[in-house]
């Protein structure tokens, strides 16, 4: 039995990890799949961190559970596609200028402009 816990614990870094690599390399957009694998993933560690008595673990792993299964509930309630959603999201910070745009010349400055 003891073996069943460790494969959960393995299993659970190799979801969340996974995950993890395929969103940062652009695999995969933070939808549906990104959440379910964390969620999967939670749960097994917190199976393996609750066997080793690690309650701080598992204090996190249900956190990170809470975290994705409430993800899912809206992007379920939503109900869009969560991998198109994160697409057409725009982030503007007030007080940072946008450097996604293109500026327009409106006048090209000629060596009489300098009093030349």
């Amino acid at each position: 039995m003891e073996l069943l816990w460790e494969i959960a614990g393995w299993a659970g870094a190799v979801a969340i990890l996974s995950a993890y690599l395929a969103v940062s390399m652009g695999w995969v957009k933070a939808g549906k799949r990104f959440q379910t694998a964390n969620l999967l993933g939670a749960c097994a560690f917190i199976v393996n961190g609750a066997f080793h008595e690690a309650w701080p673990s598992v204090v996190t792993n249900i956190a990170w559970f809470l975290i994705s299964a409430v993800a899912l509930l809206r992007m379920r309630s939503a109900g869009q596609q969560p991998e198109a959603a994160v697409d057409t999201q725009t982030v503007q910070f007030p007080g940072l200028p946008d450097t996604t745009c293109h500026l327009a010349v409106a006048e090209t400055l000629t060596g009489s402009a300098y009093g030349d």
